[in-house]
C-alpha cells in the first residue's frame, strides 16, 4: 500500500464590530468592512432580512437600501432587501435555503461578493448555510439583531438547519467574512428576546469567567431591567470569551466531542424540540442550566452556596427555571428528555461529554450522567419553581 500524506494549514480572520446605527448616514462602518478585500470593480451584496424585524423596525429596509445608494459608486445592492421569516420554524425545513440560493445564482453572487444576513440567531443559521453552501461557500457579514445572536450564536462559525426532528442535523462550519453588533437593533424586541441572551452570557461566566459572572450579579437589576449600558457591557464580554473560545480552544470545527460552550444545552435542545420550539432557545438553555447545576450539587461536584447563588441569579434576571415538558413521558413511561443525552452524544459524533461545574468559572467533563441523579435533579427543579410561584402570587 501507498500513501501521500501532507498537513493543510487554514487560517482565518474572525472580526466582530460593535456600532451604532450601522445604515445610518453617519456611519461608513459597513462600507468599510465590504471594503476589506475590494477588487477593482463595485462590490456586491445581497442583503436578506428577518421578517419580524422588518415589521418591528419600520424604514429599515428602506434604510437598507438608502445606504448602498449613498455608496453607489463602491457598493451594489444587487435586489431589494429580501425578506423571510425568522424563528425556528425557518430552521424547519430546506426551503428558505434554496430560495436564497436562488438569488445568488440570479443576481451573479460569486466568491468576492457578499451576502448580509440581517437578523437573529434562526435566520443567520439559514443565510448561513447557503452562503456556505453556494460556490461552495460566499463571504457572509452577519448583523445579528437579537441579545442572544450578538452575545453567543452571531459571533460563532455554525450555521445549521433542523431535520429528523433534530436540532442543527444539516449545517455547517463557516466562519463569517465579519459580524457587526449594532445595538440600536435591539431597540424593538420585546422583554422575552431581550432576556434571552442574558443565559448564554451566564452560561460562558459560569465555565470560564468568575469576574465576569460577578459582573452579572452585580448588574443584575439593571440587566432585569434592559439598562441599555448593563446590556451593552455583557454582549460584549460574552461575545469576547465565545471568541477567545473559538481561537484558542484548539478545535473550532469541533473536530472532537468535547463542546463546552454547550453547557446545559443537552436539556435545552430536546425541551425546544418536546415543546415544539414554544420553548425558546434562551428559555430552554436557562432550565437546562438550572438542571446541570443541581445535579452538579447532588453529585458533590459543585458546593450549595454556589449552586443556589446561581439558580437565583437566573431567577433574579427574570428566567422560569423549569417547563412542564421535562416531564413528558414517552409510551413505556420514561421521560423524553432524558433521550436528549444519546441525541446529543450522537450530534458530537463520538463519546458523550458533557460540562458540570466544579464552581463559579471552573467548568468541567463527565462522560457519563447518572440517570437516577438526572431524575431527582428535575424534580428539585419543579419543586423549586412550585415554591418560586407561591412566593411570587403571596406577593401579588
Amino acid at each position: 500500500m501507498s500513501c501521500i500524506e501532507r498537513t493543510i494549514q487554514v487560517s482565518y480572520r474572525h472580526r466582530v464590530y460593535f456600532t451604532h446605527g450601522v445604515f445610518s448616514a453617519a456611519n461608513d462602518l459597513l462600507k468599510q468592512v465590504l471594503a476589506l478585500e475590494k477588487s477593482n470593480s463595485l462590490v456586491k451584496a445581497l442583503v436578506v432580512v428577518d421578517e419580524t424585524l422588518a415589521q418591528s423596525q419600520a424604514g429599515l429596509v428602506d434604510d437598507i437600501a438608502a445606504y448602498f445608494a449613498r455608496h453607489e459608486s463602491e457598493l451594489k445592492l444587487v435586489c431589494a432587501p429580501m425578506i423571510i421569516e425568522g424563528g425556528e420554524r425557518a430552521k424547519n425545513s430546506y426551503f428558505h435555503v434554496s430560495e436564497i440560493q436562488s438569488h445568488v445564482e440570479k443576481h451573479h453572487i460569486d466568491r468576492h461578493s457578499y451576502i448580509i444576513a440581517v437578523g437573529g440567531g434562526a435566520l443567520l443559521d439559514v443565510v448561513g448555510l447557503a452562503a456556505a453552501t453556494a460556490h461552495r461557500g460566499v463571504r457572509l457579514v452577519r448583523i445579528p439583531t437579537t441579545t442572544l445572536s450578538q452575545d453567543d450564536s452571531g459571533v460563532g462559525v455554525k450555521n445549521g438547519i433542523n431535520a429528523f426532528g433534530k436540532k442543527n442535523f444539516i449545517g455547517a462550519f463557516a466562519p463569517p467574512f465579519a459580524v457587526i453588533n449594532d445595538f440600536d437593533l435591539l431597540a424593538s424586541l420585546p422583554d422575552r428576546d431581550k432576556r434571552a441572551g442574558y443565559i448564554e452570557a451566564v452560561k460562558v461566566a459560569l465555565i470560564r469567567d468568575s469576574a465576569f459572572f460577578n459582573q452579572i450579579e452585580r448588574d443584575a437589576a439593571k440587566l432585569a431591567a434592559f439598562d441599555p449600558k448593563a446590556m451593552q457591557q455583557l454582549i460584549f464580554r460574552s461575545a469576547e470569551l465565545h471568541m477567545n473560545h473559538i481561537a484558542t480552544s484548539g478545535d473550532p470545527f469541533e473536530f472532537g466531542s468535547a463542546r463546552p460552550l454547550d453547557f446545559g444545552h443537552w436539556a435545552a435542545h430536546k425541551l425546544e424540540q418536546i415543546s415544539d420550539y414554544r420553548v425558546r432557545h434562551g428559555e430552554a438553555v436557562a432550565t437546562g442550566i438550572a438542571l446541570d447545576v443541581i445535579y452538579s450539587r447532588l453529585m458533590g461536584f459543585l458546593d450549595v452556596v454556589s449552586a443556589e447563588r446561581i439558580l437565583v441569579l437566573l431567577e433574579r434576571l427574570g428566567f422560569e427555571l423549569f417547563a412542564n415538558e421535562l416531564l413528558h413521558e414517552d409510551s413505556s413511561g420514561e421521560l423524553v428528555v432524558l433521550k436528549g443525552l444519546e441525541e446529543f452524544r450522537e450530534h458530537l459524533g463520538g463519546q458523550l461529554t458533557i460540562t458540570l461545574l466544579q464552581g463559579v468559572g471552573r467548568g468541567f467533563e463527565v462522560h457519563e450522567m447518572d440517570s437516577a441523579t438526572v431524575l431527582a435533579a428535575i424534580h428539585e427543579l419543579h419543586s423549586r419553581h412550585q415554591q418560586h410561584l407561591s412566593v411570587l402570587a403571596a406577593r401579588a
